[in-house]
This record gives structure tokens, C-alpha cells and sequence, in this order.
């Protein structure tokens, strides 16, 4: 099982490049070409999986979302969170410098 990441908003998120990815009317599915399974993203997601295609740091992910859709800072945070550690969790993206102080819950 892979540890809960503890992220900060200085982390910087990746897209892994080993995957294929398809829009489907505003949502996205992946495909890892190692592992040989789909993950599917809807509207939210997609917008994050997006911006990562180049190296983000949490903070600049977490102020596009809120830029985009009306939402609490506590739900986006958390919102986030989750799903970078499914990303992670799938071998989809690469997070670094995670171990900062400032964490985002």
C-alpha cells in the first residue's frame, strides 16, 4: 500500500509520460502503458490533469481550481489531496519535494 502523501503547496505535480490520455466531452481517460489500466477523470480532474502535463506546484493547481469553480477552500484542498494520492496510487504522476511543513488537509 503506498503512504498518504504530505503535500505542501510548494510540491510540484507531473503527469508521468508513460499513458495515453482521451477527452470524452470534458472528462478524460488515461491509460498507463506499463500497468495496462484505464483511469478515468471527470471535469474537475481533467482540468488538473491538464495543467500538469507541465510541472505545477500544488498551490498553482489549487488556485486554478478555485479560480474555475465556485468551492470552500477546506473542500478543494481535501478535493485535491485525494485525488493527486489516486494519481500517485495509479503510477500516473510524480510529486515532489512532498515533506514540506506547510501541508495541505
Amino acid at each position: 500500500m503506498i503512504k498518504p502523501l504530505k503535500l505542501s503547496l510548494s510540491s510540484v505535480v507531473t503527469a508521468i509520460p508513460e499513458h495515453v490520455c482521451s477527452d470524452l466531452n470534458g472528462e478524460i481517460v488515461i491509460l498507463n502503458l506499463k500497468s495496462g489500466t484505464y483511469f478515468g477523470l471527470n471535469e474537475t480532474g481533467a482540468l488538473v490533469w491538464n495543467l500538469i502535463k507541465n510541472p505545477k506546484t500544488v498551490d498553482q493547481l489549487r488556485t486554478a481550481i478555485l479560480d474555475e469553480y465556485e468551492v470552500e477552500d477546506e473542500v478543494c484542498d481535501r478535493d485535491l489531496t485525494a485525488l493527486l494520492q489516486a494519481l500517485v496510487e495509479q503510477n500516473l504522476i510524480e510529486v515532489t519535494n512532498a515533506e514540506a511543513t506547510q501541508t495541505v488537509d
